[in-house]
């Protein structure tokens, strides 16, 4: 299982983003937190550069970036983009790690 990985959706979000804030080729720098009941908070997201240390993947033509502190909590992680509430599509992250994580039922 990748460390984390972005769905084709998602990458087509992410790239548009970086297109329309003149970030082209900048990875996306994520800096996930652990909350005192255990979830997950991805709430620091952000284009930055690729810096020596960090752990770096490249998923569905995307960089993605973070800090190695970081590994554990995105280890066997899915971001996705994706219409929960109707006109306000948003980021989503699959993470078995979250305690509140629930697995998508099979079609």
């Amino acid at each position: 299982m990748p460390i984390f990985q972005v769905t084709e959706r998602a990458a087509e979000r992410i790239l548009t983003a970086a297109k329309e804030g003149n970030m082209d080729g900048m990875a996306l720098r994520l800096e996930p937190h652990r909350n005192a009941d255990g979830s997950i908070e991805y709430n620091k997201m952000g284009f930055d550069n690729i810096n020596d240390g960090d752990v770096h993947i490249h998923t569905e033509g995307i960089d993605v970036v973070f800090e190695p502190a970081h590994k554990e909590l995105l280890e066997g992680t899915t971001m996705d983009f994706v219409e929960i509430e109707e006109g306000n599509p948003s980021f989503i992250f699959l993470n078995p790690n979250d305690p509140n994580f629930v697995p998508p039922k099979e079609p």
